[in-house]
C-alpha cells in the first residue's frame, strides 16, 4: 500500500505540475528510487514513485526550478557513497517528530546541544515547546541559541534569557547562550567569501548537535531552514555580522552583497559540519508549518499563505533543505506563490547552489515517508 506521502506529493503534480519555467526541463527518478540532477525530460514535471528497493520510499526534487547544469555533487560531506535519504512525516507532533529522528538511526555521544530559534517576541512562529519537549528530553539535549546582531529583544544575553523562558524553553530543559562569552573561531576551507567562521565560545562545549528548523521565509535570505540555523543561527553576535557582510565587517551586518551574504551562509555551514566529525555528530530536522514568508526573527510575521506540509529530517542539510523547496515550489501556482516569491526575490536558492558546491551536502536526495 503506498504511503500517505506518496499520495500528498502526487497530488501536488498532478494539481500544479512541478516543472519549472526557468529551466526547460525537469529532473527525472531513476529506477533505485534515486534522483538524477542532471537527467531531464524536455518541460516535464518530476516523477512520484515507490522506490523499487522499498516500496515505502518516495523520491522527488527538482520542482524548486533550482537545478543547473553544473549538477551538484551526487554524495553528501560524509563522503557517503549513497544518496542521502530525507525523511517525511505529515504527522506535525510529538510522536511525528520523534519517528523521523527515530528514522535517522542516529545516536548522539557525549554531551547534547538542541540548536533552535527562540523566536523574537511578542508572536514569532518558533517551534514550541510542546511540540519538542519529547524528543529534547528523550536525547538528554540542552538547549543552544546566540545572540542576535539587529537588536530586539535578543540581542543582549539577559534579555535572551528572559525571552527563553517566557517562550517555555526553560521549562522543558536547560537552556544556554553560546555566545555569551563571546566568540571561538572555526576554520572555513575551501570556500570563496570567507577562511574563518565565529560561532559562540560555548559551541565547542557540546559534542553532537540535533538541529531543529522552523521552515520559513526570509526577509534577508529568501527562506530558513537547516543551513541557516547552522550559519547565522550558531554564528554569535559578531559572526552574524560576519556572515552577513562576507567576511567585512564584525560589528554591523548591514550593507553586504546579496550573493556573497548568501555564499557565506553556505560556508559558515561547511565549517561546522567539518568541526562536527564532518557531519557525524550532527543531524537536521525541519518543521513545515506555519509557512509565513517572514523568519522567526520577525516578531510580528505575515499571517502564513500556505499550509503546514509536514516534519522532515536528514543526516544532510542541503538534502532536507532542498527537499523543503521543492514540496514548497511544487504548489508556486497555488498557496504557495508568495513563498516562492519570497524566495526568488532573494535569490535564496544560491545559497543551496553554492552549498553543494563546496561539498556541504547533497541536492539529490531520496524521500522516505515513515507514515
Amino acid at each position: 500500500m503506498k504511503k500517505k506521502i506518496s499520495a500528498l506529493l502526487m497530488a501536488i503534480v498532478l494539481l500544479t505540475g512541478c516543472n519549472g519555467e526557468q529551466h526547460s526541463s525537469s529532473p527525472k527518478i531513476s529506477g533505485s528510487g534515486q534522483v538524477n540532477a542532471s537527467s531531464r525530460s524536455e518541460n516535464s514535471a518530476p516523477s512520484v514513485s515507490d522506490s523499487s528497493s522499498d516500496a515505502n520510499n518516495t523520491s522527488t526534487t527538482g520542482s524548486s526550478d533550482s537545478i543547473s547544469e553544473s549538477s551538484a555533487p551526487q554524495e553528501s560531506n560524509n563522503s557517503q557513497t549513497d544518496t542521502p535519504k530525507v525523511y517525511m512525516t505529515t504527522d506535525i507532533s510529538p510522536e511525528g517528530l520523534k519517528a523521523v529522528y527515530d528514522a535517522l538511526g542516529w545516536s548522539p555521544t557525549g554531551k547534547v546541544a538542541v540548536k533552535l530559534s527562540t523566536g523574537e517576541p511578542p508572536a514569532s512562529n518558533y517551534l514550541r515547546p510542546e511540540l519538542i519537549k519529547d524528543l529534547v528530553q528523550s536525547i538528554d539535549g540542552t538547549i543552544v541559541e546566540n545572540n542576535t546582531a539587529y537588536g530586539g529583544s535578543r540581542a543582549e544575553t539577559a534579555m535572551h534569557y528572559q525571552v527563553a523562558k517566557d517562550h517555555g524553553f526553560t521549562d522543558i530543559a536547560e537552556f544556554q547562550i553560546l555566545d555569551e562569552n563571546g566568540s571561538m573561531t572555526l576554520p572555513v576551507t575551501g570556500g570563496t567569501q570567507l577562511s574563518e567562521n565565529y560561532v559562540g565560545a560555548h559551541f565547542g562545549d557540546y559534542d553532537s548537535y540535533l538541529v531543529l528548523s522552523h521552515f520559513k521565509g526570509h526577509a534577508m535570505a529568501g527562506f530558513g531552514g537547516a543551513i541557516k540555523n547552522i550559519s547565522i543561527g550558531l554564528g554569535s553576535s559578531e559572526g552574524k555580522c560576519w556572515i552577513h557582510s562576507a567576511g567585512n565587517s564584525r560589528t554591523s551586518p548591514w550593507g553586504g552583497a546579496q550573493d556573497p551574504f548568501l555564499e557565506s551562509m553556505a560556508e559558515a555551514g561547511k565549517s561546522v559540519s567539518d568541526y562536527l566529525g564532518n557531519g557525524e555528530r550532527i543531524v537536521y530536522i525541519n518543521v513545515m508549518n506555519r509557512l509565513s514568508v517572514d523568519c522567526d526573527c520577525n516578531g510580528n510575521p505575515a499571517e502564513p499563505d500556505m499550509h503546514d506540509i509536514g516534519i522532515l529530517a536528514s543526516t544532510d542539510p542541503v538534502a532536507v533543505d532542498q527537499a523543503c523547496i521543492d514540496l514548497i515550489y511544487a504548489q508556486k501556482d497555488g498557496d504557495g506563490a508568495s513563498l516562492v516569491n519570497r524566495i526568488e526575490s532573494r535569490n535564496g536558492l544560491h545559497t543551496l547552489e553554492h552549498a553543494a558546491e563546496i561539498g556541504l551536502g547533497s541536492r539529490t536526495y531520496e524521500l522516505v515517508s515513515v507514515d
